[in-house]
């Protein structure tokens, strides 16, 4: 079985990286925004979708970054072979998600969204000079954090 994950890179004016914190089936992770790609859907129409979910952002899809090119097992499922697909992700109004300033600041209400569904996020911007493949906690997500920095 093959799971296909569709991810964005918006940098912002400031040159900053976001990220989504999550904690996931008792796991922290730090990762690109995006998901999981639904039956009947594209590529680009699933991280708009997404972003829209987990931000309530309207979003342009840019250029394409990267496809995952080896074999990558999913940490969630043994049964499941990782594919994913990364663009960069231009917003189309202001954000409106709160952002917090340090990893993993969840406030009672994502907690409740945890006890519920066995995860939940939380965003926030990381400095370009700060930013670097040791940011984020997926493996494939930190080759395309390093193709970034390297300038692509």
């Amino acid at each position: 079985m093959f799971s296909i994950r569709v991810y964005g890179l918006l940098i912002n004016e400031n040159k900053q990286v976001l990220v989504s914190d999550e904690f996931i089936r008792g796991d922290y992770y730090t990762k690109f925004p995006g998901g999981g790609l639904e039956f009947g859907e594209g590529t680009r129409e699933c991280l708009k979708r997404e972003f829209k979910e987990e931000m309530d952002l309207e979003i342009r899809v840019g250029d394409h970054i990267y496809t995952t090119d080896y074999f990558q097992l999913s940490a969630f499922n043994p049964a499941h072979q990782i594919i994913s697909i990364y663009y960069y992700a231009h917003p189309l109004e202001e954000i409106k998600a709160p952002l917090r300033q340090k990893p993993f600041d969840f406030d009672e209400r994502q907690l409740a969204v945890y006890a519920e569904k066995s995860e939940t996020e939380t965003f926030r911007f990381i400095n370009w000079d700060d930013f670097s493949e040791a940011s984020v906690s997926l493996p494939i997500d930190k080759i395309v954090a390093r193709m970034l920095k390297e300038g692509l």
